[in-house]
């Protein structure tokens, strides 16, 4: 199975590929996992991982500079390849980014990545969190347990979604999207690399899911 996590200078990648290798590990599954900018080799992808940090705009144009690589993945998407947006990967997903400028996003989700309101809370949202979902909903939640922690830092997130396409919340201030589907298009606005067990066990489910 070969499996590319989107090189476009950034996101925590090694981070990422680490953290599918141990998931593959537990999981018995033999993968050849890639951080690569190439579009040739994205276009035979099995599965695509996109990471992401920092400023959707930053994020979003990163991605265009690298010449073929966003067409070559979402050519491989719409061929039914699975797709895992990881924290700004996930946001990408949505209709606009609304940090500093309107920018247009992939348009998979509905929703805008608006600024997170989180009344006398400290942005960014740093730390570890409750995952609010109803169990047995999606087989990327397959073996976690509401009131399992994640790691999250934003201070943006998705507004205005489809409830059809939310998995999971969290709560900062009020409630919070934390995971969406749509499809063989998935996400999660915390670093699941960096969500320790939690985060193992949904890049194990991504790993084996056939949507």
């Amino acid at each position: 199975m070969l499996v590319t996590v989107i090189d476009y200078a950034s996101g925590n990648l090694a981070s990422a590929a680490r953290g599918l290798a141990l998931a593959a590990e537990r999981q018995s599954i033999t993968v050849d996992i890639r951080i690569t900018s190439d579009p040739e080799i994205v276009s035979k992808a099995d599965r695509i991982v996109l990471p992401g940090q920092g400023a959707f705009a930053d994020c979003a144009a990163g991605l265009a500079s690298f010449d073929g690589l966003q067409e070559a993945m979402m050519a491989r998407v719409e061929a039914g390849a699975p797709f895992l947006g990881i924290c700004v990967g996930m946001q990408l997903m949505a209709m606009r980014g609304l940090e500093h400028q309107i920018t247009p996003g992939f348009g998979w989700i509905a929703g805008d990545i608006a600024p997170l309101p989180a009344p006398g809370l400290r942005l960014p949202h740093m730390g570890w969190n409750e995952l609010a979902f109803t169990p047995g909903s999606h087989h990327l939640l397959d073996k976690l347990q509401p009131g399992d922690h994640a790691y999250f830092v934003h201070s943006f997130a998705l507004s205005g979604g489809n409830d059809s396409d939310l998995l999971a919340t969290t709560d900062y201030g009020g409630t919070v999207t934390a995971m969406v589907a749509r499809g063989n298009r998935a996400g999660t606005q915390f670093h699941a690399e960096k969500s320790q067990e939690v985060g193992i066990q949904i890049l194990g489910n991504f790993l084996t899911w056939n949507p």
